[in-house]
């Protein structure tokens, strides 16, 4: 008898929970042999997720975000880079001057609080805003970064998260002829510390900085990078050349650890590192 009958979606979506995405395709003779075998991965995937837990708990303490984010912090600033942290709330006027206005295509996915505040949808507005003050304060080249959470009104799938952490790099007043080289040295200095060889950089059209240079990962973009001087940089009274790169942290960690779905390294209730909490 050909093996035909295939997982019920309530069944399906239950593996998918517990990251058993590995036995999604398989197939039986009969319903009596496809229930035996989920009860036998259910099971075995619930004492796998346990004792992760339990070695988060009494092990390892930190889940895999925190534990990269605090890397690659050390990691920037021994390298001579300065971090600095930007409210999460910003003005209209901000996303304006980085034209994302109500004709804008991102428009739309911005979650406003009110009609001249949102959350910001990325780290890049704040970051031209203190660069102003911090080139006309500090020597050149000005090497900055930061960690934070980003929101967007994000399509659904599961390579996107309405809230997720981005770190950006930017480098100010390097030669011209040293920027490329340098944006291919940030990129590779963020996919090392995440444990991630396999990658390649990529030419994309951004709907905000135009021509961009991308970092991708088994066809997931993980990245995107730029260089100036840039049309935007007048918005912000700046005239330097740059090069700067922006990564979200949990794809990089759904990747790292061959996972599906990027929302089980979120910020989350429902998961912790990767392990769903309903076992």
């Amino acid at each position: 008898m050909p093996k035909s009958v295939i997982w019920s979606d309530t069944q399906r979506i239950r593996l998918q929970e517990l990251s058993g995405y590995q036995y999604l395709d398989e197939k039986f003779v009969s319903d009596k042999e496809k229930n035996k075998a989920f009860q036998e991965y259910e099971k075995l995937l619930i004492n796998t997720a346990k004792e992760k837990l339990t070695h988060l708990y009494k092990e390892k303490h930190k889940p895999d975000l925190c534990i990269l984010t605090e890397k690659l912090a050390n990691i920037l600033t021994e390298a001579g880079f300065m971090q600095v942290v930007t409210p999460t709330i910003i003005s209209k006027k901000m996303l304006k001057k980085m034209t994302i206005d109500e004709a804008h295509k991102l428009y739309s996915q911005v979650f406003w609080l009110d009609n001249k505040k949102c959350l910001r949808p990325m780290l890049a507005p704040n970051l031209y805003y203190i660069s102003k003050d911090l080139l006309r304060l500090c020597d050149k080249p000005l090497r900055l970064f930061e960690i934070g959470s980003c929101f967007r009104k994000e399509s659904q799938g599961s390579t996107h998260l309405n809230e997720f952490t981005m770190i950006n790099l930017v480098e100010w007043g390097l030669p011209e002829e040293e920027r490329k080289e340098h944006l291919k040295k940030m990129a590779d200095t963020i996919m090392q510390a995440a444990g991630i060889e396999d990658y390649a950089f990529e030419s994309e059209d951004s709907v905000v900085y135009g021509d961009t240079a991308d970092v991708v990962c088994n066809g997931i973009e993980v990245a995107s990078g730029a260089m100036g001087p840039h049309y935007l940089d007048a918005n912000w009274g700046i005239d330097s050349t740059w090069v700067g790169i922006g990564f979200g942290l949990e794809r990089l960690l759904m990747l790292k650890n061959n996972k599906k779905n990027v929302k089980s390294y979120s910020k989350s209730i429902t998961y912790i590192d990767g392990i769903r909490l309903n076992i």
